[in-house]
């Protein structure tokens, strides 16, 4: 088993950077995908960006440019860098990874709310 542990969240002014967190723990079998996904009430779930284990990065059009992401695969780790953020990433954001199984994992979630 896998667990997930996020931290960096909470309440940002617009224009401002936060830096999510995720480190994983557990029966870690080579983590392939590490990706962070948001809800916000009253929507799905959705992809905001990935990182492959071989380096290659996707992001959701609404977030491209202004968040980062990126990990430090030493640690089982994965960053979200949030700069330039506006009141509609107001959201709760997920952790979730691939292992090799091709089994998923997620995180409890963290809130990030931005003050407009």
């Amino acid at each position: 088993q896998v667990q997930l542990v996020e931290s960096g969240g909470g309440l940002v002014q617009t224009g401002g950077s936060l830096r999510l967190s995720c480190a994983a723990s557990g029966s870690i079998f080579r983590l392939t995908a590490m990706n962070w996904y948001r809800q916000a009430p009253g929507k799905q779930r959705e992809l905001v960006a990935g990182a492959s284990s071989g380096g290659s990065t996707t992001y959701s059009d609404s977030v491209k440019g202004r968040f980062t992401i990126s990990r430090d695969n030493a640690k089982n780790t994965v960053f979200l860098q949030m700069n330039a953020v506006k009141p509609e990433d107001t959201a709760v954001y997920y952790c979730n990874v691939l292992d090799a199984y091709g089994r998923y994992y997620w995180g409890q979630g963290t809130q990030v709310t931005v003050s407009s």
